[in-house]
């Protein structure tokens, strides 16, 4: 049995999960809890009830109500920038298919990141989503709730069976791309059909009793994600919104919103000339041949313009990338 114990290894402290890496995995020959369309669905009565299992769930506990307790008014730290939390774009604690699923992150990490252009631990790569959509400042390495959330990662990652390399839902919804540009000004119509009576007419969300945290999420605005976060992408988003969005009546295989729909809301969301959003330091991709179609600040390894790779139409970008035997990214 292949054995999935990793060593989480920041720039100044190692994180060592569990010393017993197997405790709590899925053999292949088991039966697993999923449901009927062959989804790996964790089921949380099966998190142990010993030390590691505390980090366990109080790992859940953050992915769930993230900015209650390390928001700006955080009870246990005040690392984000916004009162965002990370089920907002991992729901259902990162375990729903479609939905930036995280079962498998465990297992994909060390990774190279083009993003950064190097290798990243898992923990950096918490950290990434602490900074960037959460607007924050990094965890330490050797914090409970670094620790925690490596575990529940760790847990949720054991619930897969052993030698399973892809899940059903570990990847965003596929969609078709148009001929056409993603139109903000459509996005805006659609926006008010489809979002408003969650997200509000501007955007503002809509907070939660307590004021910790939101009930629905800004979208955009000064305490919103960052650009260069994931969602800040209009194909990335447009895929996890044809998945997910209307949250009350959307399924993966019955989604509410059309390919063209799902980018022209994502383009409206995300269209910064009439959006405001957090300023970053930098927007990486430090190797341009590296960088998402998507990903709309230059340079740019082709002669396609920032609003081109903003907007599309993304077919021409693609075709001119595998025209030079080069996979595009998005």
């Amino acid at each position: 049995m292949k054995t999935r114990c990793k060593v989480v290894v920041g720039t100044i402290v190692v994180v060592i999960i569990s010393s017993r890496c197997n405790q709590n995995k899925t053999p292949a020959t088991s039966q697993f809890n999923s449901d009927s369309s062959g989804f790996v669905i964790p089921d949380t009565g099966k998190i142990p009830h010993d030390k590691f299992g505390e980090m366990v769930r109080y790992g859940r506990e953050l992915m769930v109500r993230t900015a209650y307790y390390i928001g700006p008014e955080g009870i246990a730290g005040k690392y984000l920038g916004n009162k965002m939390n990370c089920s907002n774009c991992h729901q259902d604690a990162g375990t729903k298919p479609f939905s930036l699923n995280l079962l498998m992150s465990h297992d994909h990490y060390p990774q190279y990141r083009a993003r950064e252009g190097k290798v990243l631990t898992l923990a950096e790569r918490v950290n990434n989503c602490v900074v960037r959509p959460h607007n924050g400042k990094p965890l330490p390495l050797d914090s409970k709730e670094m620790i925690a959330f490596l575990s529940y990662l760790r847990w949720i990652n054991s619930q897969v069976p052993d030698g399973v390399k892809d899940i059903k839902g570990d990847k965003n919804l596929e969609i078709e791309f148009p001929e056409r540009s993603a139109s903000s000004d459509r996005g805006a119509e659609l926006f008010a059909l489809h979002c408003q009576r969650c997200h509000g007419a501007k955007g503002e969300g809509l907070i939660g009793a307590g004021q910790s945290t939101y009930t629905y999420p800004l979208l955009w605005g000064d305490s919103a994600y960052q650009p260069g976060s994931s969602m800040h992408r209009v194909i990335k988003q447009a895929q996890w919104l044809k998945a997910n969005m209307p949250y009350d009546s959307a399924k993966w295989n019955k989604p509410i919103l059309t390919d063209e729909e799902a980018l022209d809301i994502a383009a409206f969301v995300n269209d910064d000339r009439i959006h405001k959003r957090p300023n970053p330091p930098s927007f990486d991709y430090p190797h341009p041949e590296e960088k998402a179609i998507d990903y709309d600040k230059g340079p740019f390894a082709d002669s396609f313009s920032a609003k081109q790779h903003k907007f599309g139409p993304y077919k021409p970008i693609i075709d001119y990338w595998k025209s030079k035997g080069l996979k595009p990214v998005y």
